[in-house]
């Protein structure tokens, strides 16, 4: 029970500094879901940043990267570490990405491999990458959607608990009765919602959920040159 204790106590912090300064950051031992336009952005931000040390703001480790929307983008990881002073090829070798290109195919990764790997890396870091665009399949029975997708946030709140921070990040697609399901059950289960949009130069970032923390949100304005570029993309 120490060691759990000790573990939830280690966060992985965002990055940015208006926000670090308001928010404590990702903990180990919890389920994070992040949405917004800034998410993605965000997810790959913190593969990069989970190999920082403790000290500052990282946990010291690899990332595994579940890319369920076929998004990771290494040019844009690769200029991340070099604005932490890391050597970019081998950041990018600390970062495990496994790809899925059906709803059954995500289902099956996250839960029949992701907990043996994430053990054997000794990662903390676990990045679910689009985690309800390929349940949005209309070739997928919702009976197994809505089965597959409860089983999934159920595993990935275990390979929380058993010592890794797990962030999933969601994008709001078309409003239907099977987006609006698998939004409900993904922000319910997990422990901390947070959002991060952009306008321009303009960061909005809220904290829609927490276990101790009440909600608030925050704007400021940025100068992270990778951020403007992947906005104005």
């Amino acid at each position: 029970m120490t060691g759990f204790s000790s573990n939830r106590a280690c966060s992985l912090r965002i990055g940015l500094h208006e926000v670090d300064e308001a928010f404590t950051g990702l903990r180990v031992g919890e389920f994070s879901v992040i949405h917004g336009s800034l998410a993605h952005f965000v997810s790959l931000l913190l593969s990069v940043r989970a190999q920082l040390q403790v000290g500052d703001g990282g946990l010291n480790s690899p990332a595994v990267f579940v890319d369920g929307g076929n998004s990771f983008n290494p040019y844009l990881v690769a200029e991340l570490a070099r604005s932490y002073g890391f050597d970019a090829r081998a950041a990018l070798q600390n970062i495990y990405v496994s790809r899925a290109f059906t709803a059954y195919q995500f289902s099956s990764l996250i839960l029949n491999e992701l907990e043996k790997f994430q053990e054997h890396m000794k990662a903390k870091a676990v990045i679910v990458s689009d985690i309800t665009s390929l349940y949005m399949d209309r070739d997928v029975p919702k009976g197994d959607v809505e089965s597959m997708f409860r089983n999934v946030c159920n595993k990935l709140l275990e390979v929380a608990g058993r010592g890794a921070a797990v962030v999933a990040t969601y994008f709001l697609g078309k409003r239907c009765d099977r987006a609006l399901f698998l939004e409900a059950l993904l922000f319910g289960c997990a422990d901390t919602v947070l959002r991060f949009d952009s306008c321009g130069s303009v960061v909005r970032f809220s904290l829609e959920r927490h276990p101790e923390l009440s909600p608030f949100s925050l704007e400021f304005s940025t100068v992270h040159p990778t951020m403007m570029e992947y906005v104005e993309v």
